[in-house]
Parts: structure tokens; C-alpha cells; sequence
């Protein structure tokens, strides 16, 4: 009898995390098959910048992974994040087609195609586009405006794109460890299937996923994306913090970190002043990144943090003072017959979700079209119908 699994690959800057979950068909339900950890190599800031190393590390925590879960892994949903992720916002405008002024399906691709044209996409990948408003005749519609009647659709896009070059090399990455790719999520997207539930979505607020290297953030209202943006810091830059400050190795500045203890005593204020001026750092790019787009302190389910790096044990506390509002970590994630999955793990077990079908969980981020990789924007109809508001 086959096994029903899907499979998820998050290729970090630090760390290559697998997680497979299998369903239960007659329970409607699934559970951790296995997982699978390597260490990163061949990869910077969240792109890979060696392909030959980033293979490797893959394989390494594909043969884990297929050794706890008692199945061999040929295709995986896998993440893109990075410096050269990013949301780009553009507006399109398009005058109906129909002699009636109805709008029409072929109306919606064309003002989305318009809205791309605008938008300053060079030597970029379109990954995801949500449409996050429309108006007809200069009149926001509530809703979806197929089938009402005007002369002219405007529309607001979130295009979320990665540099060309850095999406080609993942995926090849990921195919020469021997894995067909099934889709390619921005690793946020994929990590808020089990970070935030769709009243924190629709409320308002922000995840913020802290890696090694990269802080990724995404702003959510009305249970769509309205923002997406990658700073160039992480844990590492707070692990060096620790180091120079108190002039000891990385390594043991990387224990001091995430345990606080060492083979010399430190001052625990001392320690506690470096570690809080780097997260400072990282609260206040958010927060100018808030004030952008016109959000500080206007997101009532606060922000929410993931990742390798985030358990620091001031950051609520200083995420609260500094962005004025709500603030905690996330997880841990519970996968089934008892099995847990902390905050670092949320990207690969939210890609492994999006495997299975809709009914395992709320969130609307549906898979592309596998033809997507050849041609992302040959299902744009079908996909901006999801995000219609």
C-alpha cells in the first residue's frame, strides 16, 4: 500500500531542515513521518551562492529525513527567502473589453498583466501576486468585480519576486540532491500555515521569521499579504556582537547566546545590553518598514516571531516597547501522535501542509501550477481569483 506524504525542504543560511508528514486518509488527519537537520553550506543571506555545497548539505538532510521516515523522497515543496526576496507593489488600470461594460475574466488578467508592467520588476522572478484591491470606475468594490458593470478597472498588486539568478540556482540546487521540485513558497508564506490562524490574518499583524543572516518579514490584514521585506541581519550578527563585546570565540559567544551560560562568568547585564542593542537594530528597520506602509501600531495581533534566532528571552518584552505592540513566540508546532516541532522548523512543516489538501489547514496560500516553474505567470487568472478581497 502507498504512503501518502508530502514532503518539505527549507535551505536556511545556517541550517537544511526536511520535514515529511504523511496523511491518514480515514482519520483526516496526518502526522510527523520524519524530519531530517544538516548543517548549510553554500549558502549566504539566505541565497545559494555555491550550488555544488548547497546539494550536498540537502542530500545530507534528505538521507536523515528518509532514514526517519522509512520512505524515499523523490519531490518536495521547498523555500526561497533572501536578500533579494522582496514584496514590489504595482498599479494597473484597463479599460472593459464587453461592448457592455461587463467585467469579464479576460479583464482581471489583463489589469493584473497591466499592474506587473509598472512595476519595477528587472531581472526579477515573479513568484506570488495578490491582488489587494479593485476599483471599477474610481469606486473600490468590495469583492470580486466579475460580472458588475463600468468603463474602467484599476487594481493595487503585491508582487512578491526574487532575483532571477537566486531562484534558478535553488531549484537546480535542489534537483541535482535528486529531488523534483513540486513548487517554490517564499519561505514567510510557507511558515505562516503554523505560525498565525486566520484571525491574526485578518486583524492584522506581522510575522517576522529571524534566521542566521536575515530577518524576513510579512504584514498581514484581512487574511491577505499587504507587504513583504528582508533585512540584512540575523543571529549570526548577534552571536559576533557577543563576541567582540566580551572578547571571547564565536563558539562559546554562540553558547552564551542561546543559554546564557559560559566557562567564565559574565556579567548577566552586560550580556543582556549587547544582545538587546542588535535586537533594537532589527525592531527599528521593521518599524520604519511599518511606518511605510502606513501599519505602526495599527496591527491589534502584534507581531508574532519564528526561526533559528528568535528565542532570545528579552525579545517580547522588547518587541512590546519598541514597536508598541502585542508580541510572542511562536510554537511549538504540534505534528501529530505527540510529535512537536519548535519555531526553527516552521517553514519546512508549513511547506510539507501545503502538500496536502486544503482541508488540512486555513491558510489560502494554494500551490502554483507545476508549469509555474517554466512559466510563473501562465496561471495568473487562476491564482489571483484566491486573493480577490
Amino acid at each position: 500500500m502507498s504512503r501518502h506524504i508530502s514532503v518539505g525542504i527549507d535551505l536556511g543560511s545556517h541550517a537544511t531542515r526536511v520535514v515529511v508528514l504523511e496523511s491518514d486518509t480515514k482519520k483526516r488527519g496526518f502526522h510527523i513521518a520524519g524530519t531530517g537537520l544538516a548543517k548549510s553550506a553554500g549558502v549566504r543571506h539566505g541565497y545559494v551562492v555555491n550550488q555544488k555545497e548547497a546539494s550536498q548539505s540537502i542530500r545530507e538532510a534528505l538521507v536523515v529525513a528518509e532514514k526517519s521516515a522509512q520512505v524515499k523522497i523523490r519531490r518536495a515543496l521547498i523555500s526561497i527567502g533572501g536578500l533579494s526576496l522582496e514584496g514590489i507593489v504595482g498599479y494597473g488600470s484597463h479599460i472593459i473589453s464587453r461592448v457592455d461594460g461587463e467585467v469579464g475574466a479576460l479583464d482581471i488578467k489583463q489589469v493584473v498583466k497591466a499592474s506587473e508592467s509598472q512595476a519595477p520588476l528587472a531581472n526579477k522572478r515573479i513568484i506570488r501576486e495578490f491582488p489587494l484591491f479593485f476599483k471599477l470606475d474610481t469606486k473600490e468594490v468590495l469583492g470580486d468585480p466579475t460580472g458588475m458593470h463600468g468603463n474602467k478597472l484599476e487594481t493595487k498588486v503585491l508582487f512578491v519576486a526574487s532575483l532571477a539568478q537566486h531562484f534558478e540556482n535553488l531549484v537546480r540546487s535542489v534537483e541535482n540532491a535528486g529531488i523534483e521540485v513540486e513548487d517554490v513558497v517564499p519561505s514567510p508564506f510557507a511558515a505562516s500555515i503554523v505560525a498565525l490562524t486566520k484571525a491574526q490574518r485578518t486583524a492584522g499583524c506581522v510575522l517576522a521569521n529571524i534566521g542566521a543572516e536575515t530577518v524576513s518579514i510579512v504584514v498581514f490584514e484581512d487574511d491577505r499579504p499587504l507587504s513583504l521585506q528582508v533585512f540584512p541581519l540575523g543571529g549570526r550578527d548577534v552571536t559576533n556582537d557577543v563576541a567582540l563585546g566580551l572578547r571571547v570565540s564565536l563558539e562559546e559567544a554562540e553558547t552564551i547566546k542561546t543559554t546564557g551560560r559560559s566557562q567564565k562568568e559574565y556579567p548577566h547585564k552586560k550580556i543582556e545590553e549587547i544582545v538587546n542593542a542588535r535586537l533594537v537594530d532589527m525592531f527599528d528597520l521593521i518599524e520604519a518598514h511599518l511606518k511605510k506602509i502606513n501599519k505602526n501600531w495599527l496591527l491589534p495581533a502584534g507581531i508574532i516571531f519564528i526561526g533559528g534566532s528568535a528565542h532570545f528571552r528579552s525579545i517580547e518584552d522588547l518587541a512590546r516597547t519598541s514597536l508598541r505592540l502585542p508580541a510572542r513566540v511562536a510554537g511549538p508546532f504540534a505534528g501529530g501522535q505527540e510529535k512537536t516541532l519548535d519555531t526553527a522548523w516552521a517553514v519546512a512543516y508549513g511547506l510539507a501542509l501545503l502538500g496536502f489538501d486544503d482541508s488540512y489547514t486555513d491558510n489560502p496560500f494554494h500551490l502554483n501550477d507545476l508549469t509555474g516553474l517554466k512559466d510563473p505567470l501562465s496561471k495568473v487568472l487562476s491564482w489571483a481569483k484566491q486573493f480577490l478581497p
